[in-house]
Formats: structure tokens, sequence, C-alpha cells
């Protein structure tokens, strides 16, 4: 998998990913606490409310950016960005009022938002082999997963030895390290998209999914992927602590399990892609989630003891390699129904439906987890991802799927 890393273009976007990415653990580190300090004993409603405005910047803000910035090079696209997230965290520590935390985050994420696509638009340029960048997207979902282990050990490492305030300053600095790296970065000579409408370039990459069935079928699997991992997400914190009544430490090992799992299937999915069709392995995926969640509402209700906590764990392992059957191959349904020209609109379009499911199952998973308990939220979340493994189904039906590249 590593060998993708001698491509010293791809090498140069991969380091800059991977710094982001540790910038923006730091950032949610450091918001948290800031919020505490701002609200108090409120602090949980404002970061609810911070977090809500993330994810209306990503779903609103990814295709109008896209079709704002369709004719500039992607090159300068991302350096803006990561300057902008940059400037964004230098502010951050500033702010004394709640509502300057959320303006402040909308404009970071929306920086964030047309940056992510564009970013993930350009590797298939960058790496035109389907085998390296079928390598690319595993280190991608490695990425992922170890910034959400190695974040809170940095944070907690700064935070022995100075104030949460210059967490902060460590993200200024990975974004515009990020920055210098894209800069250094040779791109392609990539054509600019034909001059249209603004209404069409703002809708070309929703109705790319419209027009094919994988994509439409990607649209359902959003759904899946964020109607379970919305409880791993939401409630695991409120499962360990208020119901098991365990450590803080425990909340860190549940969560754990579900990133080690997603980090085994993302190291072996090259090979794994290399003998069965993405639509196996991802329709295998959204089959195993919805299973897996309801067993896992069966062992919350009616479990208990040690043999409840090793079975939880277990579930939330098995929850995270079942989550990355279906993420980390998705791009590649992306990059095979794109062209150069469409595709920072296609990737852009993912990126907002994705989120846009998110936006639905979060609250869901919150509220219900809230009022009606822990089990039958799950059994609630599991309904919405059975429709969401129906609906992949039906659109990515066998005959329409695209010949295998081995």
């Amino acid at each position: 998998m590593l060998a993708v890393l001698k491509n010293q273009g791809y090498a140069k976007l991969f380091s800059a990913q991977m710094i982001a990415l540790l910038g923006t653990g730091l950032l949610t580190i450091a918001l948290g606490l800031l919020a505490f300090d701002i609200a108090g004993s409120n602090a949980g409603l404002v970061l609810g409310l911070a977090l809500t405005v993330k994810m209306v910047a990503y779903v609103a803000v990814a295709p109008v950016a896209n079709a704002l910035v369709s004719h500039i090079p992607r090159k300068p696209v991302l350096i803006g960005s990561n300057i902008i997230r940059g400037l964004v965290a230098l502010c951050l520590p500033f702010a004394s009022e709640a509502w300057q935390i959320y303006v402040l985050i909308f404009v970071l994420q929306s920086a964030s938002a047309t940056f992510t696509p564009a970013f993930q638009a350009v590797i298939p340029s960058i790496l035109p082999d389907e085998r390296d960048y079928t390598r690319a997207l595993s280190l991608s979902r490695l990425a992922y997963d170890m910034e959400s282990l190695a974040s809170p050990m940095l944070a907690a490492a700064l935070l022995t030895v100075t104030s949460y305030h210059n967490l902060f300053a460590g993200t200024v600095l990975g974004f515009a390290a990020s920055a210098l790296l894209v800069a250094a970065t040779r791109f392609p000579a990539i054509p600019p998209p034909q001059k249209s409408l603004f209404f069409h370039r703002l809708t070309g990459g929703t109705r790319a999914f419209w027009a094919a069935r994988e994509l439409r079928s990607l649209m359902a699997l959003n759904l899946v992927v964020a109607a379970i991992s919305a409880m791993v997400i939401v409630n695991t914190v409120v499962l360990v602590k208020g119901d098991l009544g365990r450590s803080q430490v425990d909340v860190a090992l549940l969560l754990g399990a579900y990133g080690a799992g997603s980090m085994a299937v993302a190291l072996g999915m090259p090979g794994l892609l290399e003998r069965f069709e993405d639509r196996s392995v991802m329709l295998a995926g959204a089959v195993m989630m919805p299973l897996l969640l309801f067993v896992g509402a069966a062992v919350i209700g009616w479990g208990e003891g040690s043999g409840q906590w090793a079975g939880l764990l277990g579930l939330w392992l098995a929850l995270g390699a079942a989550t990355a059957t279906i993420l980390t191959p998705s791009s590649r349904l992306l990059r095979r129904n794109s062209t150069e020209q469409n595709r920072p609109g296609v990737f852009a379009a993912q990126f907002s439906l994705s989120h846009a499911c998110f936006l639905l199952t979060y609250p869901v998973a919150g509220a219900l987890g809230a009022s009606i308990g822990l089990w039958a939220a799950a059994l609630v979340l599991v309904g919405i991802g059975v429709v969401g493994t129906v609906l992949a189904f039906a659109s990515w039906r066998p005959e329409t799927v695209s010949a295998h590249q081995g």
C-alpha cells in the first residue's frame, strides 16, 4: 500500500491531508474547552450548535463553492481554502460570545467544504492507475482513523505543558503547512470545463448522481452509514458513562474499537477489491451494518456484566469494519462515473449529500436516545439503515455494474 507514496505529487498531498487533519483534531478539542470557558454548564449546547452549524455549512456550501470556483485552477483553490481556515483558527481564541463561535465555525467549515471535495477530485488525476488510486483511498481512510486516535493524545500531551489556547496555534500551523505542501505539488494540466450558467454548474454534480445507477446506490449507502454510525458517534459516551456507569477511559476504548475495525479493513481493502467487485464489498457492508446494530440493541437492552462489555467491544469493532467496506471504495464509484471536467462537482455532491444524511441521523440518535432509551433508539436507526440497504440493492443491480478493473 505504501508503494503509492513513491509518487512525489501524491506523497506531498497525502502529507498535506494528514497535517490538516491533525490541525482539525486539535481545533475540535480546543473548541470544546473554549465553549466551556464561555458558557460553563451550557457548553454542551454551544458545542452542539457549533457542530450543527458545521453540518449545515457542509451540506449547503459545497455545491455552491464548487460552482463558484469551477473555472479556477485547483491548486489556488486548495491553497486559498487552507489560508482561510488558518485565519479563522487564529481568530477563535479571541471569541468571547457564543454567536462569535458560530460565525467563525461557519466560515471555517465553509472553507473545508471547498477544500475537501476539490482535494479528493484531484487525486484521480494525480494517480490515474486504478490500483494506485485504490491504495490511496485506503491510506486516506487510515488517515481519518489515525487522526481520531492521534489528535486526542497529542492534545493531552500539549495540555500538560501549555494552555488550550495554544492548541489553536497548532491548528494554524497545521493549515499553513498544508497550504505550503499543496503549493509545492506539481498538479497535472486539467482543461477547465466549458463555460455554463451558474445554476447548471450548481446542479451538475447532483444531476450526475441521478444519471448513474451506481451513484444513486451510493446515495442510499450514505444513508446506511449515517444511520448506523450516528449511534456510535452520538451515543457511545452516553452508553458507557450513563447506562453502564463506566469510566472515560472506557469511552475511549469503545470508540477506539470502532476505529480499529475501520483501520483493519482499510489496510486489506486493496487486496479485497482485486478479488471482489465494488458492488459485492459495499453491499455486504450495507447488510452487515444494520444487522450488527440490531444485535447491539439487544446487548444494550438485555445484556449485563462483563459479557455485555465484551460484546459491545466486539460489535463496535465489527461496525467499524463494516463502515469501512462502504466508505473506502466509495470514491472509486465517483471516479468511474465522472470526467476530468465534472469530477469536482461530483465529489462536491457526494460531500454535500453524505453530510445531509448525518444532519438527519445525528438529531435522531441524540433525541431518541434521550427520550426512549438507547436500545430503542438503536432499533429506529436500524430501521433507517434497512431502508437505505434496500434502496442500495434496488439501484445497483448486477447487470448495471461496470466491468471490474483489477
